[in-house]
């Protein structure tokens, strides 16, 4: 029987906070001694994996988001930026804006959940001109893009501009970059239906990797065919190749067996996908860090400081053999899980339970009604992997409002025409915050 009201504060508002946040509802349903907040600087949870999809025009922007206060009915939601974390205090300050002061919330246990950002790795101009693929707003202005490149194009006299106009440049061969060259090139090659001066052959999209191959983390067979199927599909794939500057016409790539091998590739389109990075927040915190993320233990707690605890693409556990799987939605999904039953048992006086993984398998989409997959020791290609894909991912969206409207996005796609209409969007959308001193006191 808890005696005393305890204060349970998760941190972001990702795969890993949200699961978190739901299963700590579950165990604390009915225990008005128990206050769970989650903060996150966006009111919805972004189903990323759909993302490329959004790019595409197969799924609607507004399908692949769910409302925090939907998904999270019990917990207190606040909507800001995280300007410092104490954990001797024990208190997490939000940032004010111009429209309402600081906030400042005390916490008896504390979990990080604040994901990472893309990672440019120091190149200050492809940060400047590129584009990512991490939010939902990357996803709209990347379409409005294509878009905008194919209307230029289609009335260009100059050869030369033209080409620079239609070649488009994915760099990063993981599961976001090559699922995005993917999307692109098959939107691409539909909407050219409608440019009568734009040919199939005119059309040219590159993924470059710095690895010796795409998709490094599937079976070598199962990468070697999704290489040959976006080949197939008209994309070049060079591997053992980064990207050096881009000044928003040119590409410059070094070649890494090479360092005096070096070319250009003109064009007015980069995408970014190369790596993350955790937040500011994580990088100037107290916490001891390595590779930039947190470090945590069996428990997933951080050391030295009890009932704090980090998960998903911010932390890192301390034994080398237990971080052999790429940070996944899958891999967060089992940090949120083990986490908010380690509190209840915390709270509860009672043993936690050391972070075992299970692995469940892995697919990528390649293309339409393509894909890759390992799932119960079996290694799918081709249409199968792509079904595969799309169901298991539905059934992982938590709001069946949601689910349905992805699986009639999905239906209607198969019957209809390529939408090329561009979406009213523009592409700097970014909040200024001005912090104030005046802070309040939650609790």
């Amino acid at each position: 029987m808890v005696l005393v009201k305890k204060r349970i504060l998760v941190l972001g508002g990702g795969f890993a906070g949200v699961d978190c946040t739901r299963k700590l509802e579950r165990y604390f349903q009915s225990n008005y001694d128990i206050e769970i907040t989650l903060v996150s600087d966006d009111n919805f949870l972004l189903f990323t994996p759909m993302l490329p999809q959004v790019v595409a025009g197969t799924i609607a922007p507004r399908h692949i988001v769910m409302p925090l206060r939907a998904l999270c009915k019990k917990a207190r939601i606040y909507e800001s930026v995280i300007r410092d974390i104490d954990p001797v205090q024990q208190h997490v300050t939000l940032e004010g804006t111009p429209e309402k002061i600081g906030v400042r919330i005390h916490y008896d246990y504390l979990v990080i959940a604040l994901g990472s950002k893309t990672n440019f790795f120091g190149l200050k101009n492809v940060e400047k001109y590129s584009f990512t693929m991490k939010t939902l707003a990357d996803a709209i202005s990347l379409r409005n893009r294509l878009i905008d490149m194919l209307e230029q194009a289609e009335n260009e006299k100059n050869s030369k501009i033209k080409k620079r106009l239609l070649t488009f440049v994915v760099v990063g061969g993981g599961f976001a970059g090559v699922e995005t060259a993917g999307e692109i090139n098959d939107f691409l090659h539909e909407a050219i239906s409608y440019y009568h001066n734009i040919e199939i052959d005119d059309i040219r999209v590159t993924l470059i990797e710095a690895g010796t191959t795409i998709l490094p983390g599937f079976n070598e067979n199962l990468s070697k065919y999704a290489h040959n199927r976006l080949e197939k599909n008209g994309i070049k794939i060079l591997l053992q190749n980064t990207v050096t500057s881009f000044d928003g016409k040119n590409v410059d790539v070094k070649k890494l067996s090479d360092s005096s091998s070096e070319s250009t590739i003109d064009s007015h389109t980069l995408i970014w996908t190369a790596g993350v990075t955790p937040v500011e927040i994580i990088q100037n915190s107290v916490f001891k860090l390595k590779n930039g993320k947190i470090i945590v233990n069996e428990f997933l707690e951080i050391p030295n400081y009890p009932g704090i605890f980090a998960i998903g693409d911010c932390s890192q556990l301390d034994n080398e053999s237990n971080n052999k799987f790429p940070p996944t939605a899958q891999l967060a999904e089992a940090h949120a899980k083990l986490t908010a039953y380690n509190i209840k048992q915390i709270i509860e006086n009672k043993e936690k339970k050391k972070f075992e993984y299970r692995w469940k398998g892995q697919s990528a989409v390649i293309g339409k009604r393509y894909g890759i997959a390992e799932a119960m020791g079996m290694k799918i290609t081709g249409f199968w992997a792509w079904l595969l894909w799309r169901n298991y991912y539905l059934t992982k969206m938590p709001n069946i409002e949601k689910r349905v409207r992805v699986w009639l996005d999905w239906n209607i796609d198969l019957f209809s025409r390529i939408d090329i209409s561009r979406y009213g969007f523009k592409r700097d959308t970014s909040k200024e915050y001005r912090e104030l001193d005046e802070v309040d006191d939650v609790w």
